[in-house]
C-alpha cells in the first residue's frame, strides 16, 4: 500500500519538464509546487499521526489512499487550466492525504516487532518506498514515450509521446487495488490475527493499539528525544527531496538529456538510486539492531557525515567543470546522485521508522512518526525554497553546497541525541 502511495507522488518529477514546456514554468516554479506539497504533507503528518493513534493505522492509510487517488485524477483531468495556483492547490490537498501513509504503516508495524527487530523492519520500510520509486521510474519514461492499447472488439487507444497528464491517471489504479486488499487483509496487531502475547511492547504492553488524542499529544510532545530526532530528520528531508525531485530537471536542464526519448542513462541512474537506497536502508537497520542493540543515533550520525563528504566531492566536481553535458558529466552526475541516495535513504529508514516505534510503542507510534516525519517535509520545503531563490542567481552550482549544509546539520543533531541518551541512562542508573 505504501509503495503505491509513492507511485502517486513521484510521478510529479517526471511531469515537471512537460508542464514547464506547456505552461512556461521554470525550475523555481516547479520547485515551489513541491514546497507547497511538502508543507501540506508535514502539517498533515502532525494531525494524521494523532488521528492514527485514535482510529488505527489501517483506516488512516485507507483514507489517505482514497484522497490521493482523487487528487491524482483531478491533476490529470482538470489541470488544463494551467495556472501555477491551480497546480499548487491540487498539490497541497494531495500532500495532506499522502501524509496519512507513514503514521498508519509505522503504527501497525510497531505492534508486530520488538525493539531489537525494528531497525530491520525499517529496512523493509525503505524497500517499500523504493519499490514505489522503482515503479514510477520505470513506468514514467514509457508513458512519456507514448503507447497504444488495443481492446479487442472495441478499438485502439493511442497516447502521444510527451503526454505528462497520463502520469497522474495510471498510478491511482494501483493504489485503488491495494486499498481494497488492505481493507480485508491487514490486522493491526498480532492479537487480532490470533497471536496473543507474542510481541512484548516495552512501553505499554496492554491489549489494543488505540489511545486518546490528548494522551498521545501530551506524552509524545514531552518526550526528551523527539525534537532532536525531528531536527535531524529535517536534514534528511532537505537532502532526500532536493536530490529526488530535482534530479530529472537536472538531467534535462544541466546535462541536456532529452527526457521524451526514453533515455537509458536516466533510467539506469534512477533505478540505481532505488537499488542502493534499499541496500542502505536494510544495512543500516540491521546494524542498528544487531551491532548497536537497538540504538539508532550512532549509525545515523555516521551516515549523515558520510553523506556530507559525498556531496562535498560532488560540489568540487561541479566547480571544476567536470559535471557537464557529455558522457563524463552524465556518469559523474549520476554517480553522486546514487551515492547520495545510498546515504540519505539509510538515515531515512532508521530515523523516520525505527526511532518513532522506539519512542511511541504500539499505542503512540503514529503521532511519534507524525512529529518526526513532519520535519522531514519542513526541511524539504526549506531546502527547495532556498534552492529556487539561489537557482535564479547561481544556477545548478548552488544545488550541492546547499545539500552539504543540511547533511552536516543532521550529523550534529544525532550527536546531540547520543549525548542526551547517555545523560538519561546515567539518571536511570542513579
Amino acid at each position: 500500500m505504501y509503495a503505491s502511495y509513492y507511485m502517486c507522488r513521484y510521478n510529479f518529477r517526471f511531469a515537471g519538464p512537460g508542464m514547464g514546456k506547456e505552461f512556461g514554468f521554470n525550475t523555481a516554479d516547479l520547485a515551489n509546487i513541491w514546497v507547497i506539497w511538502s508543507l501540506a504533507y508535514g502539517t498533515g503528518q502532525l494531525f494524521n499521526g494523532l488521528i492514527s493513534d485514535r482510529i488505527g493505522g489501517k483506516w488512516i492509510m485507507i483514507a489517505g489512499a482514497l484522497g490521493t487517488i482523487v487528487c491524482n485524477l483531478i491533476f490529470g483531468f482538470s489541470s488544463f487550466v494551467g495556472t501555477l495556483a491551480t497546480f499548487g492547490l491540487i498539490a497541497l490537498i494531495n500532500g495532506w492525504f499522502q501524509s496519512c501513509g507513514a503514521p498508519g504503516m509505522v503504527k501497525i508495524n510497531a505492534a508486530w516487532f520488538q525493539r531489537n527487530e525494528r531497525g530491520t523492519f525499517a529496512g523493509i520500510f525503505g524497500i517499500m518506498i523504493q519499490l514505489g520509486q522503482f515503479a514510477a521510474n520505470t513506468l514514467a519514461p514509457y508513458i512519456l514515450g507514448g503507447f497504444a492499447l488495443t481492446f479487442w472488439g472495441i478499438g485502439t487507444w493511442m497516447v502521444a509521446p510527451g503526454n505528462w497528464r497520463m502520469l497522474f491517471l495510471i498510478p491511482p489504479f494501483v493504489t485503488a487495488v491495494m486499498a481494497v486488499f488492505v481493507a480485508f487483509a491487514v490486522k493491526e496487531e498480532p492479537a487480532q490475527a490470533g497471536f496473543s502475547n507474542v510481541i512484548v511492547d516495552e512501553i505499554d504492553n496492554s491489549l489494543g493499539t488505540r489511545v486518546s488524542v490528548v494522551d498521545t499529544f501530551k506524552t509524545i510532545f514531552r518526550h526528551p528525544l523527539i525534537w532532536f530526532y525531528a531536527a535531524a530528520y529535517a536534514s534528511t528531508g532537505a537532502v532526500r527531496h532536493s536530490s529526488d525531485q530535482m534530479a530529472v530537471m537536472f538531467f534535462k536542464d544541466h546535462l541536456l538529456i532529452d527526457m521524451n526519448s526514453k533515455p537509458l542513462s536516466v533510467m539506469i541512474i534512477m533505478n540505481l538510486m532505488t537499488g542502493v537506497a534499499i541496500l542502505g536502508s536494510v544495512g543500516a537497520g540491521i546494524i542498528s539492531d544487531k551491532v548497536f542493540k537497538g540504538a539508532r543515533s550512532p549509525v545515523a550520525m555516521g551516515l549523515y557525515f558520510t553523506e556530507a563528504t559525498v556531496i562535498s566531492c560532488a560540489a568540487l566536481a561541479m566547480f571544476a567543470g567536470w559535471i557537464k553535458p557529455g558522457p563524463l558529466g552524465i556518469f559523474l552526475g549520476g554517480m553522486f546522485l546514487v551515492l547520495t541516495s545510498l546515504t540519505v535513504n539509510s538515515t531515512h529508514s532508521i530515523v523516520g521508522a525505527a526511532a518513532p516505534m522506539d519512542i511511541g510503542g504500539k499505542k503512540m507510534a503514529g503521532f511519534a512518526t507524525g512529529v518526526i516525519d513532519s520535519f522531514q517535509y519542513y526541511g524539504s520545503a526549506l531546502s527547495l525554497f532556498l534552492f529556487g531563490k539561489m537557482f535564479a542567481r547561481y544556477g545548478w552550482s548552488a544545488w550541492y553546497p546547499l545539500m552539504v549544509m543540511f547533511a552536516v546539520s543532521g550529523g550534529l543533531c544525532m550527536f546531540m541525541v547520543m549525548r542526551k541518551q547517555k545523560r538519561l541512562a546515567r539518571l536511570a542508573t542513579r
